[in-house]
């Protein structure tokens, strides 16, 4: 009986087991049934929310309504008044500027978002292989970020103004404006533009910085050491430099005796009020270099450094301390280095280089490094004192257009500054000397508006590949090579030593053309003299013969050297052709 019972029980069991699969896979054809429904139901009620928002003009509208979702999410608590700042050997911030008529016009989403006084945030609108367009949000900290309803007088209280008082005692200052062109560079250093080209320079930090100067050289506390002001203004364009004050005149970069830069030639002129400062700016602004790129039609296509110098009132005008404003040239024009034209290219290369030099110059200066590499642009060659002592203090202001055109600019401007940041120890707030109640430095109103060289080298009659070793310059340009592997290639480096070999051996080369000329003058002159001598009588034909002779072989002599020079200059422009052959192969390769 208990075999037979076994026997009988399992057919039932197979059944309901059969039964129960069955069920299950029905409950699961349910399930998917119903979530597919959900999920219908949430696409179509999400669809149609969008249609509510489907603007047929606007072909970024999705990347639009995104955005603003994304914003909703975010804890907003931006800087929106004047505030305690604070004594910093570097800062670096950012500053956002509104939408432009062109760009409202084209109807461009801001992919930019400032949600705290030291966050920034980018939008980046991006694309599946599938066409389904999403955002990629990049995030950084800088010690200050200003939204595009920041005033420029807000944007110097933080940046510039606590710097000014540290050339009172005996420091060197500088502040960069660094970004794309038509970000806000000139309008942040210069001032407001009202009409067109129509700059309002007392609103730009050139003209704050100097009423706060003059405020400063009347307080009994620095009227005491018998101080002056003086002013130049000279621009950096292609690594040659001009002085904006004198006729836009070419100036000579050397190191003296004591390894002192000195600008040869440059104009400084003593100023006694601000009406004088702002003469001045505007003066040197209607000389400096412009040209036309896809993102303005005036674009600054050189370095424009402003200074304002204290000179002791003693005999030798002693420097005490200097404050150095630039506006840099627009980064974008560094990527000119394949481009057809020979000087667009050097162009594009110098500022390249400029703008590498300058952050490894500040991370030197971060850490007290003992070498610094000054030599490896004129730019920071003619800084290198604002980079060397615990007196020097530097700030950068990095300015964006927060357009969706302009997304790899800003994105790229971004890196850049986070780079330099990256390099400087953090400050804690409560490490930080606040300067609110500094003498002489008081609050603005805060208010907010929608508007916003050592001596050239010889040049050896060598391969250009075998002349950079032999040159301080482009030694410092291997170092850097060196620090930032991870950032720029080996071909860049490449180029940027071939053109800082080409500028050399065309600087050499003017100079010694100089000296032709000053010797032709000068031989002339003794010529002429000799020549007159033969009107005499009796006058020595044996001294005449020897003296001739002498004059004309100092003649071949500047003749000979010349033409080596000249011999030299035309094989690195044959080298820098090549150069240049090979980065746009190898760039239609990769």
């Amino acid at each position: 009986m208990k075999t037979l019972y076994h026997s009988t029980c399992l057919p039932n069991k197979k059944i309901h087991s059969t039964r129960s699969k069955k069920k299950n896979v029905v409950d699961e054809v349910e399930k998917l049934r119903k979530n597919r429904e959900e999920r219908r139901a949430a696409q179509n009620q999400e669809r149609e929310r969008r249609l509510q928002n489907y603007d047929p003009t606007n072909a970024n509208w999705e990347f639009s309504e995104m955005i603003k979702e994304f914003r909703v999410t975010l804890e907003m608590n931006p800087l929106t008044q004047i505030g305690d700042i604070y004594d910093q050997r570097i800062c670096v911030c950012v500053r956002i500027r509104p939408l432009n008529r062109k760009e409202n016009l084209r109807k461009e989403i801001d992919v930019t978002t400032v949600p705290t006084p030291n966050k920034i945030m980018v939008s980046e609108p991006r694309s599946k292989v599938d066409m389904t367009k999403y955002l990629e949000n990049h995030s950084f900290r800088f010690d200050y970020t200003f939204n595009e309803w920041i005033n420029n007088e807000m944007v110097y209280w933080y940046t510039a103004k606590p710097l000014v008082e540290s050339i009172f005692n005996g420091g060197m200052a500088t502040c960069f404006a660094y970004g794309q062109t038509g970000s806000g560079k000139t309008h942040t250093m210069g001032g407001d533009f009202t009409a067109g080209k129509n700059q309002d320079t007392t609103k730009g930090i050139y003209a704050l910085a100097s009423q706060d100067v003059f405020h400063l050289l009347e307080q009994p506390k620095y009227k005491s050491k018998n101080l002056s002001l003086y002013a130049s203004f000279f621009e950096i364009y292609s690594g040659k430099v001009f002085d904006l004050l004198n006729g836009k005149s070419r100036l000579r970069v050397l190191e003296d005796g004591k390894q002192q830069v000195q600008v040869v030639g440059l104009e400084e002129k003593e100023v006694n009020t601000i009406e004088e400062v702002l003469a001045l700016i505007m003066d040197g602004t209607k000389c400096r270099t412009s040209g036309q790129t896809s993102a303005n039609a005036h674009s600054s296509r050189s370095h424009a450094v402003f200074q304002l110098v204290l000179r002791r009132d003693d005999s030798r005008k002693s420097l005490h301390g200097k404050f150095s404003l630039i506006d840099l040239a627009g980064n974008e024009r560094g990527a000119d280095t394949t481009s057809a034209d020979r000087q667009t290219r050097i162009e594009g290369a110098e500022i390249n280089k400029s703008l590498l030099a300058l952050k490894e110059c500040i991370r030197a200066m971060s850490q007290n490094s003992k070498h610094l590499p000054f030599r490896a642009s004129k730019l920071t060659q003619v800084l290198r004192d604002s980079f060397i002592g615990e007196r020097s203090r530097t700030c950068m202001i990095a300015t964006l257009s927060p357009g969706m055109l302009s997304c790899e600019h800003t994105l790229n401007t971004l890196r850049y500054a986070d780079r330099v940041k990256e390099l400087v120890a953090d400050d804690d707030e409560d490490n930080r000397r606040k300067l609110s109640n500094l003498p002489g430095l008081e609050k603005i109103d805060d208010g907010l508006s929608s508007q916003q060289q050592q001596p050239q080298p010889q040049f050896q009659n060598q391969s250009v590949k075998q002349q950079p070793p032999l040159s301080p310059k482009n030694s410092d340009l291997a170092l850097i090579g060196t620090l930032c592997e991870n950032e720029v290639s080996q071909e860049m480096i490449e180029v940027h030593q071939t053109v800082s070999t080409f500028q050399e051996v065309e600087e050499d080369t003017v100079e010694c053309h100089r000296n032709f000329i000053e010797g032709l003058s000068e031989t002339l002159g003794l010529t002429t003299s000799l020549f007159t001598m033969t009107e005499d009588v009796d006058f020595d034909q044996e001294s005449y013969i020897s003296t001739l002779k002498s004059q004309l072989a100092t003649v071949q002599n500047l003749k000979d050297l010349l033409t080596g020079k000249l011999e030299s200059f035309e094989k690195v422009l044959v080298e820098e052709e090549k150069v240049s052959k090979s980065i746009k192969v190898k760039g239609r390769h990769t």
